[in-house]
């Protein structure tokens, strides 16, 4: 990187989505007078039930572990962070960037990946289960706080964000059955599910992955899942890990974590900035709807940081996802989130939340959509005290 970063600045401004030349809702509204259509997008996700249910959810440790742990509320704060610096940097929509990081992991179940993978085993022979899946039926059909219609209408750049952000949702290598929620909307609004999304929706995705990576190293150390002589060998981090031990070897260790995953983050912001602005200097990429067309992802890792967080990926999965403490946790995780399905799917009557829509009772296929609906939108603690209170017994997670 022989290129001053800051000459870089505004550099993809021509690519930035505008609100005022969006392709709207699904159902129509007046123009608000003092925020833009993305800025509504941001305030409705904000003021949603199931934003705020990501309080108590769980990003890897149970709430209860410890208040420093992150949570998936935490985590996406973080993540709208990383990707608004990103795309303000850049020149690109920040308003836009912010909303889809937001509301990214709304759609996750209780208990992490563990919930998650519990859930798609209960789900497996109905319309199976997928986060993003159902973060976008979250925000178009189950929240419903407006008189009119439901969901939340979020614009149509939002919604092609949230179905799209890792790339096109056209013959994915998934079971179909998931994806015909995408379908069917786009059958109303077209989301062009055969193309990539703006560039605001690929630095949202980006941003994730690099606060995944840098923050669960946080938590992984504070936790005691491995040590900071650990991450000297692992690729990436362990470079950043030994010069901070020699520039501070004095200093306190929560010092020492701070630091390191303070400049394993910005190493990491600075590989995207230098790499998207080079591909779109290759590509000769002259407007965003270009961006789209394009076939493949604008924003990214080089090639050389790429290789280098896989295998940091590889560390974590090893050190810290798969440490017997977690998969602890994940063993009662799925026994809850089992239990809970199967005896909600035996009493439909008997979910609440406002969900307990008509459905055809006689359809085992409608029962388990609305059983999935309700287990995802359930935090940690509110599924371990309808355990407790169903079965009589505590799980100790």
């Amino acid at each position: 990187m022989n290129e001053d970063i800051s000459s870089l600045k505004g550099r993809l401004s021509h690519l930035a989505s505008n609100p005022a030349t969006s392709r709207g809702r699904l159902h129509s509204e007046l123009i608000d007078p003092t925020r833009t259509a993305f800025q509504r997008d941001r305030d409705r996700i904000i003021h949603s039930s199931a934003f705020r249910r990501l309080k108590y959810k769980t990003q890897v440790f149970v709430y209860h572990e410890g208040d420093n742990y992150r949570t998936r509320l935490s985590h996406s704060l973080e993540v709208s962070q990383i990707a608004r610096s990103i795309s303000r940097f850049l020149g690109l929509n920040e308003d836009l960037t912010e909303t889809l990081a937001l509301a990214h992991d709304l759609g996750h179940t209780c208990f992490g990946h563990a919930g998650e993978d519990a859930l798609k085993e209960c789900m497996k022979i109905y319309r199976g289960f997928d986060h993003n899946v159902q973060t976008f039926r979250i925000v178009t059909e189950i929240e419903h706080p407006y008189p009119k219609f439901d969901g939340l209408n979020l614009t149509w750049e939002t919604l092609e964000g949230l179905a799209k952000h890792n790339g096109p949702q056209i013959n994915r290598d998934v079971d179909q059955r998931i994806l015909l929620t995408f379908s069917n909307y786009s059958r109303r609004h077209d989301l062009e599910l055969s193309n990539y999304a703006s560039a605001e929706a690929q630095i949202a995705a980006i941003s994730d992955d690099i606060a995944y990576n840098a923050h669960d190293i946080d938590d992984g150390l504070r936790a005691s899942l491995f040590s900071i002589d650990d991450l000297f060998l692992v690729p990436l981090v362990g470079p950043i890990a030994r010069r901070v031990e020699e520039e501070y070897s004095d200093i306190d260790r929560s010092r020492k974590v701070h630091e390191l995953v303070r400049r394993l983050i910005k190493e990491m912001v600075n590989d995207v900035i230098y790499e998207t602005v080079k591909r779109n200097n290759d590509y000769s990429i002259k407007n965003k709807n270009k961006v789209h067309e394009l076939g493949k992802p604008l924003v990214g890792f080089s090639d050389e940081m790429s290789n280098k967080e896989k295998n940091l990926k590889s560390f974590l999965l090893k050190n810290m996802y798969r440490h017997d403490k977690v998969i602890n946790m994940t063993k009662h995780a799925s026994v809850v989130v089992k239990d809970l399905f199967e005896y909600f799917f035996d009493n439909p009557n008997h979910i609440s939340d406002g969900l307990n829509k008509k459905i055809n009772r006689k359809n085992d296929f409608d029962k388990a959509s609305l059983v999935s609906d309700y287990i995802s939108l359930m935090t940690d603690r509110f599924a371990l005290m309808k355990h407790q209170n169903i079965f009589n017994k505590k799980e100790t997670i």
